[in-house]
């Protein structure tokens, strides 16, 4: 029987997720207390697939532009003393298991921290990125209930936990990019966003600003991870990694002054060019 006093819950937030949420959630599911899905009417069978565990609460939602109402939706609905946050893309091995379930074993009054950041491994291009800015991915994700929630203000956002965190050693494993057409799909959707960061602040169109984000900010951002943080050990995948990260800046710019000049509007939950 688990310890009452350290019940466990995973937070999930899904939309299309078929092809990654079944390893998910077999990571977790035997040894967690509760599973809580917010849903945002996946089209796909991602339901489907996640009723089949018996230990899953599902909640039915829109899919929202701002993801992370959900994951907070998911949060709040939450009844475990700890909650660990995760995405569908996200495998907990089995290293950090046994190292959250030693934490959580503690008597609760010699545990000071009010939560954890996990160190993620990033899956690119058939292997893990170590270099480039990419590892160690430090996301917090492990937190007592109440003490940690999303601002829901940026895409890229991370988790804020009240009061002390602690970092535990072992790596969360992340396939956000188990292709590289999903990685162009996912950078599609980011360039988007920041495009709507240039309209929310108002970004003038002008000689200096082409420069900036055609020339000046990919090339600091490109020399940067390939070279400052070391980029060049992950060979050819860390040379793709750093140059399309860099294109995000001429990418969102262009989309930028075509809403400006076009006065179209921006719906996340969409594909960009559909009306």
């Amino acid at each position: 029987m688990k310890n009452q006093k350290r019940k466990i819950s995973v937070a999930i937030a899904t939309y299309n997720e078929e092809n990654n949420i079944e390893k998910c959630l077999k990571a977790v599911f035997d040894w967690v207390d509760e599973i809580v899905i917010a849903d945002g009417s996946s089209q796909d069978k991602t339901v489907e697939i996640a009723s089949k565990f018996k230990n899953v609460k599902i909640i039915k939602t829109t899919n929202k532009e701002v993801f992370h109402i959900n994951k907070n939706m998911a949060i709040d609905a939450c009844t475990g003393d700890w909650i660990l946050q995760l995405d569908a893309d996200e495998i907990v091995s089995v290293e950090l298991k046994k190292e959250i379930e030693n934490i959580l074993s503690k008597d609760p009054k010699n545990i000071k921290e009010n939560g954890f950041w996990i160190n993620r491994k990033n899956y690119f291009l058939g292997t893990f990125l170590k270099k480039g800015g990419q590892y160690p991915d430090a996301t917090p994700r492990l937190f007592k209930n109440g003490k940690g929630r999303l601002p829901c203000l940026d895409v890229h956002e991370q988790p804020k936990i009240e009061g002390e965190s602690g970092h535990l050693k072992n790596d969360l494993e992340h396939y956000a990019d188990v292709s590289f057409s999903r990685y162009l799909l996912r950078h599609n959707r980011y360039t988007t966003s920041y495009a709507r960061e240039f309209q929310d602040k108002n970004i003038p169109i002008s000689g200096f600003s082409f420069l900036n984000y055609y020339f000046f900010k990919p090339t600091w951002w490109f020399l940067m991870a390939f070279f400052r943080h070391k980029g060049f050990y992950d060979g050819f995948p860390g040379f793709v990694f750093a140059f399309y990260s860099a294109l995000r800046f001429p990418i969102a710019y262009t989309k930028y002054w075509e809403l400006q000049k076009t006065n179209r509007k921006i719906d996340l939950s969409k594909d960009w060019d559909k009306k």
